[in-house]
């Protein structure tokens, strides 16, 4: 089956924040696997921009607009049906497809809580102006999230870790891409 979806361009600001699992049910519902534990951007945009898996069947091309009537938390994932999708043969053909949400129809966080990606490529130094490195990454660990941080000595990529808690972060500030951290390089 070939989707009828309205081709679209992406958003400059798109964040890949998930991927069409498979149908769910007979009336055009589909399963979501998010990347966040918390798929709040999923549930507040009602634009979805969605690719075709890099495998597998195309049953659409390049990036097109899913207008979403609901998307639900349903278990350990997401459950959506779009405005485009009437039946189970339709929500089958979205199978793979990664989607994307402009990063303007995110959600405000709250005080003191960040978007992962907007800490990406921060640049991290010590109380006492050190530079440490760039956060690469961000791993959830359980209890808590670890920075990443990539630094170059003598021609070397060194990699450090650093807890992203209250007792380790002073500071983050996205505006001036830096955060702060009792943290010393040799740890």
């Amino acid at each position: 089956m070939t989707l009828n979806l309205d081709p679209a361009e992406l958003p400059a600001d798109a964040i890949e924040v998930g991927r069409v699992l498979d149908a769910w049910g007979i009336k055009g519902w589909f399963k979501v696997l998010p990347y966040s534990a918390d798929p709040e951007a999923l549930f507040s945009s009602k634009r979805w921009y969605i690719q075709p898996s890099e495998r597998g069947a195309k049953t659409f091309e390049g990036t097109c607009l899913l207008r979403i009537k609901e998307s639900k938390e349903h278990s350990d994932a997401v459950v959506a049906c779009g405005h485009d999708i009437p039946d189970r043969n339709a929500a089958e053909a979205l199978k793979g497809a990664r989607i994307f949400i402009a990063r303007s129809s995110f959600p405000t966080p709250a005080d003191d809580e960040y978007y992962w990606v907007d800490l990406l490529g921060l640049t991290v130094v010590n109380r006492e102006g050190a530079v440490l490195g760039e956060v690469t990454d961000l791993l959830s660990t359980g209890p808590q999230t670890v920075l990443v941080v990539h630094t170059q000595v003598d021609e070397k990529t060194v990699e450090c870790m650093i807890p992203f808690v209250a007792v380790y972060i002073d500071a983050v500030d996205l505006n001036a891409k830096r955060i702060t951290v009792d943290w010393q390089a040799d740890y």
